[in-house]
């Protein structure tokens, strides 16, 4: 694998980012967790090349992100931009996610930071998965600063329903990653969650220490999401009705 400078804009690919994940909940009752992690940062017009005995480490395939499986990462994303009147005439993508490994992947919120052809930055899309096995994708015009609000559209925890918006702070990733996003009601902020991380080169190496770091990483996280939710469960938190999803376009026709 070589890390490549970036075409004229933004920050060279591929990357990984060592992650650490938090989210607190104030209420109804109070919960916090962490939990670590690795991100890959991939350009995808030019997608990690792995050595054939590393390839189960990381795939990116089009069947685990939006729209058609038969097609590629790349043009599904034009594609769903298309939809909504967003034509990029080839300017970068890159993608903040998870890699199926080992088998497995879970992306609860995978990034893509879309750029038209002369670097200017035009969008960011959250492609948004539940553990219902659903969907849901918003496309964000954040300011220079990487701040966007936009109002919850698709049921992702048990616990809360499909009322209130986002308050986003999503900057393209640099040396550093830093994310956050808040849930907020018109009573408060019931749900904070953020994402730290630090970029590495992605090399053979750096790739080979961060799968012995983090082991079955995906599995990781969806037996950590499945925990929270058993621990929030017999506390007493109640589970809310689910509302049915639907379709964005982010599902082939």
């Amino acid at each position: 694998m070589n890390t490549k400078p970036a075409p004229g804009h933004g920050p060279p690919t591929p990357a990984l980012y060592h992650c650490r994940i938090h989210h607190t909940r104030t209420t109804p009752l109070h919960h916090t967790f962490t939990h670590r992690t690795y991100l890959w940062l991939v350009d995808l017009d030019d997608l990690p090349r792995l050595p054939l005995p590393m390839r189960p480490l990381a795939r990116f395939r089009a069947r685990d992100h939006l729209g058609d499986p038969a097609r590629r990462l790349r043009e599904n994303l034009d594609h769903y931009l298309a939809a909504h009147g967003i034509d990029l005439t080839g300017g970068r993508i890159l993608m903040l996610t998870h890699a199926h490994s080992l088998g497995h992947v879970f992306n609860p919120i995978t990034l893509y930071w879309c750029r038209t052809h002369d670097g200017t930055p035009a969008c960011t899309v959250a492609e948004v998965c539940n553990t219902y096995g659903e969907r849901h994708c918003y496309l964000l015009r954040p300011d220079s600063d990487g701040r966007a609000n936009q109002t919850k559209e698709f049921h992702v925890s048990p616990f809360f329903t499909i009322e209130g918006h986002y308050r986003m702070t999503l900057p393209e990733p640099g040396p550093d990653l830093t994310l956050t996003i808040h849930l907020e009601h018109a009573t408060g902020r019931p749900l904070t969650a953020t994402v730290r991380g630090t970029r590495h080169r992605a090399t053979t190496t750096a790739l080979l220490h961060a799968a012995v770091l983090h082991p079955l990483s995906t599995l990781a996280v969806t037996a950590h999401i499945r925990l929270q939710g058993i621990r929030l469960y017999l506390r007493g938190l109640p589970v809310q009705p689910r509302t049915p999803h639907r379709d964005d376009g982010s599902r082939p026709p």
